[in-house]
């Protein structure tokens, strides 16, 4: 199997190790990326990935690396301490750069059969609200199963983290590992997924964006092929 984590920070703290542990649980190749460091741009909101292509971003080639491991992987960790209960910028920033790859555009058909996870971690609160900024992002690229997984370790940095605490989490990241393993190979999307396809397809139809139009009618998904089969 192959993993790639996207760490939504540059330090190495609970959410890397928790990240890390899940990661080496799986098996197999691990990739990271670590944000800013390895792609720190803001999406311009200049609109060319939506109707000129992707390679016409100005941050594209900067971006590649980190798409063309999201493409090679079986999972996909998101990784982010929660910020002000949201993701931290560095993670929005990226995620920002995919949006033609949302499904109302041009979904990559390899995500219909890959796994993903989000992971954060704080002192206190906020999980909730940060795994669902990184999960909306998931979902609508089409992944075929998203876990989530939010810890609150009450602690400043991992060295600090309980005994209790860090029992739990490997339970936890052990428990996850397994579901991942067993539906490796053999996942598909679930309804709710399958219906936003759905929705879009009717959408892609009426012909919004003539390179979006385009790239549905090349997969034939404009007729009765579908990316999971």
């Amino acid at each position: 199997m192959k993993t790639v984590i996207i760490h939504g920070q540059s330090h190495k703290g609970s959410t890397y190790h928790i990240a890390r542990q899940l990661a080496e649980k799986i098996g197999g190749d691990i990739t990271e990326f670590f944000l800013p460091k390895d792609f720190g741009e803001f999406c311009c909101g200049c609109t060319r990935c939506f109707f000129e292509g992707e390679d016409k971003c100005p941050h594209y080639q900067k971006l590649s690396p980190i798409t063309e491991k999201i493409d090679n992987a079986d999972v996909i960790i998101l990784a982010s301490p929660v910020y002000v209960f949201h993701a931290s910028g560095s993670m929005k920033a990226l995620l920002d750069h995919y949006a033609y790859r949302w499904m109302p555009h041009r979904p990559e058909a390899s995500m219909f059969h890959k796994q993903g996870v989000c992971i954060s971690t704080a002192a206190g609160a906020g999980m909730k609200s940060t795994n669902k900024d990184m999960a909306d992002s998931l979902t609508y690229w089409g992944i075929a199963k998203v876990y989530k997984l939010g810890i609150g370790v009450a602690a400043a940095n991992w060295d600090q983290v309980s005994e209790g605490k860090l029992k739990k989490i490997d339970n936890a990241t052990s428990s996850l590992a397994g579901a991942i393993r067993k539906k490796n190979g053999n996942v598909s999307p679930g309804h709710k997924t399958r219906a936003l396809f759905s929705v879009m397809r009717l959408f892609q139809k009426n012909g919004y964006s003539k390179l979006d139009n385009e790239y549905w009618k090349k997969h034939g998904w404009l007729d009765k092929k579908r990316p999971w089969k």
